[in-house]
C-alpha cells in the first residue's frame, strides 16, 4: 500500500495519491454536513444557529490539531522518499508523544474556556445552549481528531491515501445513523450531533491504528525505536507547529469574522452557517490535491530531485485553478439551491442571504487554488515557519473587513471577506513558494537537479 512518488508521472501519481484525499475530504465533510442537514431540518434554524455559532473557534482548535499533525508527517515523507526506514520509525514514536501531550493539554484548555469563548463570539442568548453543548463535546473529541489525522500522516507519508479514506466509509455511515438515532429518536437535541460526529472521529482513527498494526506493522516504531529524541521533538516543533499556528492564525480571522456576523441577529447566523457549510465542501478538491503535492514534494526533495518537485508544484496548479474557476461558475448559478440542503424552503430571507454569500466567493475560487497549492508546497519544502505568514495576512484581511466594513455595509461586507483574506495571501504566498524552491534546488548539485 505505500508508494513511492520519487519516479513515474507527476501529474498521475498526484491524482492517483489525492483521489482517496479527495474522497476521504468530501466524507469528513459529510460529517458535519449530516449534523447540519438534520439540525436544520428536524430541530429548526435557531438549532443551526447553535451549532453555526462557533464553527470558527471550531476551525482553530480542529485546525491546529490538523495542521501540527500534517506537520509531524513532513519528516516521515521525508525519511522514506530517502529509504531511512529506521529514522521514520523513531521519528514517529516521537510524534506520538507529542500528539498524547497535546490532546491532553489542549482538551483541558477549550473545555475550561468553552463558556468564555461564546461569549467572546457575541453567541446570542437564544442560541446559547444549544451552542454550548455542541462545542463543548466536540472539544472532549479533540484526542480523536488528533490520533486520527496522526495515523492519517503515517500512512499518506508513505504514499497510502487509500487506507485512511476506507475507513472513514464507514465512520461516516455510522455518523449519519447516529445522528438519526440520537437527534430524532433519543431526542438529545444539539449534543446528539456532537456525540455522533466524536464517536464516528473515534472509530474511524482507532480502526486505522490496528489497521496499519495488522497490515503494515513495519512502519510502525518497535521497541527498539522507543526513545525521546531531542533532534526529532524539535523537528516535529519546527514542522508541526508554525502549520498548527497558521490554520489558528487564519481561524482567529475567521473568529472576528463570525462575531461580527452573529451581531447581524439570527438569520444571518444561520445564512452564514449553510453557506459555510457548501464552501467547506466544494474546498475539499484544493485541499485534497494540494496535500498530495505536498507529500510529492517531500518525497522528492528527500530523494534529491528539486526539478521533480517543480514539476508537481506546477501540475497543482494547473488542476487546482482550474477548478476554482469552474466551481466559480457554479456557485453562481446553483448556490442558493445547495443551501436547501440546510435549510426549509419556507426559510426565504435565510436562503436569500446564503445564495448571496456563495455566489460572491465564487468569484474569487481560483484564488484558493494558487493559496492552497503554493502554502503546502512551503510547509512540503520544510519552511512552515514562511508559510505562517500566509496565515498572518488572511487574519489581517478579515479583521479590517470585520471590524471597519461590516458596521458600514452589513452582510455585504461578511460576503466578501474571504476573498479580501485569499488575495492578500497570494500575493504572498506565490513568490515565496518558488523562491524556497529555488533554495533547496541549489543544495542539490547540477547534474542532480
Amino acid at each position: 500500500m505505500t508508494k513511492n512518488m520519487t519516479e513515474g508521472s507527476p501529474l498521475r501519481l498526484i491524482l492517483s495519491f489525492s483521489a482517496p484525499m479527495l474522497l476521504g475530504n468530501l466524507l469528513q465533510q459529510v460529517y458535519n454536513m449530516a449534523d447540519a442537514m438534520i439540525v436544520g431540518h428536524y430541530l429548526g434554524a435557531d438549532a443551526l444557529a447553535g451549532v453555526g455559532a462557533s464553527s470558527s473557534v471550531q476551525f482553530l482548535v480542529i485546525g491546529f490539531c490538523i495542521g501540527i499533525c500534517a506537520g509531524f508527517g513532513i519528516p516521515f515523507a521525508r525519511h522514506f522518499g530517502a529509504r531511512r526506514h529506521d529514522l521514520m520509525r523513531r521519528s514517529m514514536f516521537n510524534a506520538f508523544f507529542l500528539a498524547v501531550l497535546f490532546s491532553v493539554v489542549l482538551t483541558l484548555i477549550t473545555t475550561l474556556c468553552c463558556t468564555g469563548i461564546l461569549h467572546l463570539l457575541k453567541t446570542p442568548d437564544k442560541i446559547f445552549s444549544d451552542a454550548y453543548d455542541y462545542l463543548f463535546i466536540i472539544f472532549l473529541g479533540i484526542p480523536f481528531t488528533i490520533f486520527y489525522n496522526l495515523m492519517s500522516a503515517v500512512l499518506r507519508a508513505v504514499g497510502d491515501s487509500r487506507t485512511p479514506f476506507i475507513f472513514l466509509v464507514v465512520s461516516t455511515i455510522l455518523n449519519i445513523a447516529m445522528d438519526l438515532l440520537f437527534i430524532i429518536v433519543l431526542d438529545m437535541g444539539c449534543a446528539g450531533a456532537a456525540v455522533a460526529t466524536v464517536t464516528a472521529q473515534g472509530i474511524s482513527a482507532f480502526s486505522c491504528f490496528f489497521y496499519t498494526l495488522i497490515r503494515q506493522r513495519d512502519i510502525l516504531p518497535g521497541k527498539a525505536d522507543m526513545k525521546i529524541n531531542g533532534r526529532d521533538i524539535g523537528e516535529h516543533f519546527l514542522m508541526g507547529i508554525p502549520m498548527g499556528l497558521q490554520y489558528s492564525i487564519t481561524a482567529i480571522g475567521s473568529m472576528v469574522l463570525q462575531s461580527a456576523n452573529n451581531g447581524l441577529g439570527e438569520v444571518y447566523i444561520s445564512a452564514f452557517t449553510a453557506g459555510m457549510k457548501i464552501k467547506q465542501l466544494v474546498m475539499c478538491p484544493f485541499d485534497a490535491v494540494a496535500t498530495g503535492v505536498s507529500v510529492f514534494i517531500s518525497q522528492n526533495i528527500g530523494a534529491g530531485k528539486p526539478a521533480r518537485a517543480k514539476q508537481g508544484i506546477i501540475k497543482g496548479l494547473t488542476i487546482t485553478v482550474s477548478y476554482g474557476l469552474f466551481l466559480g461558475v457554479l456557485l453562481w448559478f446553483a448556490g442558493r439551491t445547495m443551501t436547501k440542503m440546510f435549510v426549509d424552503s419556507a426559510q426565504v430571507e435565510i436562503l436569500d442571504a446564503a445564495g448571496r454569500y456563495l455566489r460572491c466567493i465564487g468569484l474569487f475560487y481560483w484564488a484558493i487554488g494558487f493559496l492552497n497549492v503554493c502554502r503546502m508546497s512551503i510547509q512540503g519544502l520544510g519552511y512552515s515557519m514562511r508559510a505562517i505568514v500566509s496565515g498572518v495576512l488572511e487574519m489581517i484581511a478579515r479583521i479590517l473587513v470585520s471590524t471597519i466594513f461590516v458596521p458600514l455595509y452589513g452582510f455585504t461586507a461578511i460576503c466578501f471577506a474571504d476573498q479580501a483574506a485569499w488575495v492578500a495571501a497570494c500575493v504572498y504566498v506565490i513568490p515565496m513558494c518558488f523562491h524556497c524552491l529555488k533554495i533547496e534546488s541549489r543544495k542539490v548539485a547540477p547534474e542532480e537537479s
